[in-house]
């Protein structure tokens, strides 16, 4: 998988773990103006979660590509 497979990869997995956050919250009919400070940080604490289990995932199954050294520079 090339880094940018592996990007969109990535992004798509961080859009399903909040639209999971979502679905659970309820309240699919409000807009997202309505959603409280504390709810964002929920969202956005989904998404680099997700970032960082996928991260850690590629890493240990390539340690020796470069796009794998890149990412563990970020995680240290």
């Amino acid at each position: 998988m090339t880094d940018d497979e592996w990007q969109a990869h990535v992004t798509r997995e961080a859009a399903k773990a909040i639209g999971e956050w979502l679905e659970e919250r309820g309240r699919l009919h409000q807009p997202i103006r309505c959603l409280t400070r504390p709810e964002l940080e929920a969202i956005a604490q989904n998404a680099i979660s997700t970032f960082i289990v996928k991260a850690s995932e590629r890493i240990a199954t390539r340690p020796g590509e470069p796009g794998s050294q890149k990412l563990s520079m970020l995680l240290v």
